[in-house]
């Protein structure tokens, strides 16, 4: 036993000496933070992967270190902020956790827009082109994305709107918030890091959040009841940005800023959003196999439209209130949705 630590902790010192090598002799160190833990499928399968295309383009000129869990300090909230500020080099965040701050963005968080999450995810990446370089112009955003479509997960069964009232429910956004009103429940709004104790100390009763990120929350062994919203469009989903210090971004060379550029963007979009499309499945297969999965019948769905309608309304009514045209860019974003969903 007494062997195998030395030999662990040496292999250990070696790898730490080799990414602290790698970083000395690179040009442009970048420093990477997000909220979730590495085992996370943000980590492991997007970050991860994205830090190793752009070292190798770069033939090592530009290395990435990333930490996870906020483990440069701070809340989940401060991350944009913490990019902004050159706390940190690029940030993996919420728009959303800083409520009212980032209203365009939005739009594609309102009730029944999400397609898939490669489709969905393309379109915010060209909306963001369009109209929200203003509102994101204190960072360097180097893509946007969101996750597959969101699932309603919670203590007891749900099968109609109506099970919905009185449950306080874990929300990720302000519309998802007034959409769970609007059904009757008491939204609660929490950074998702948070979500498994709550569950566990029934500050909350459900949550709605992607079956991805389920499996790293333990959620199928807090809750035993999950209810899909079928058809074209989904209940919700959020909008992620990978965003950079400008300063960080405008310093670099040319050169190295076209290596980031092509391999960010609406490159980087079109592979981000399949790999959420495609991390569902273990997450719902998890739930299967322990609790109860439903899915919400035709009538209840159009329901659901229904009683959530006002959500968008009043999201055209605060873009109408600060000079936008809220309903012209509901248009465009649905539209863009259209255009690249398969």
């Amino acid at each position: 036993m007494q062997t195998r630590r030395l030999v662990l902790g040496a292999l250990a010192a070696a790898a730490f000496s080799s990414s602290i090598g790698a970083a000395q002799a690179a040009e442009v160190t970048l420093r990477v933070h997000h909220f979730l833990p590495p085992v996370a499928n943000t980590h492991a399968k997007v970050l991860v992967p994205w830090k190793k295309e752009v070292e190798e383009a770069s033939g090592g000129r530009i290395a990435i270190e990333i930490f996870p869990a906020m483990q440069l300090g701070g809340k989940p909230p401060q991350l944009i902020d913490q990019a902004r500020d050159g706390v940190v080099d690029i940030v993996w965040a919420l728009p959303s956790y800083t409520p009212g701050r980032y209203p365009t963005a939005a739009v594609f968080e309102l009730p029944f827009m999400v397609s898939t999450a490669a489709g969905t995810t393309m379109a915010v990446q060209e909306f963001y082109e369009k109209h929200m370089r203003d509102e994101f112009s204190d960072v360097h955003p180097l893509m946007f994305h969101v996750h597959a479509r969101g699932v309603i997960h919670t203590k007891k069964p749900v099968e109609k709107i109506a099970d919905l009232e009185g449950l306080k429910v874990r929300a990720p956004s302000r519309s998802i918030g007034k959409a769970l009103e609007t059904m009757g429940a008491t939204p609660v709004f929490m950074p998702v890091p948070a979500l498994p104790e709550a569950l566990s100390k029934g500050v909350v009763d459900g949550a709605v959040i992607p079956w991805e990120i389920t499996i790293p929350l333990k959620i199928a062994e807090l809750v035993d009841n999950h209810l899909v919203t079928p058809g074209p469009r989904g209940l919700y989903t959020s909008v992620f940005v990978l965003a950079m210090n400008k300063a960080k971004y405008e310093g670099m060379p040319a050169d190295l800023r076209k290596i980031l550029d092509d391999h960010s963007g609406m490159h980087m979009a079109k592979w981000v959003g399949k790999v959420w499309d495609e991390i569902e499945a273990p997450g719902l297969a998890k739930a299967k196999a322990s609790g109860t999965v439903r899915e919400l019948s035709a009538d209840q769905v159009e329901k659901m439209r229904a009683v959530t309608a006002s959500v968008r309304g009043d999201w055209i009514a605060e873009m109408n209130g600060i000079g936008k045209d809220g309903a012209a860019l509901l248009k465009d974003a649905d539209a863009l949705i259209d255009k690249y969903t398969q």
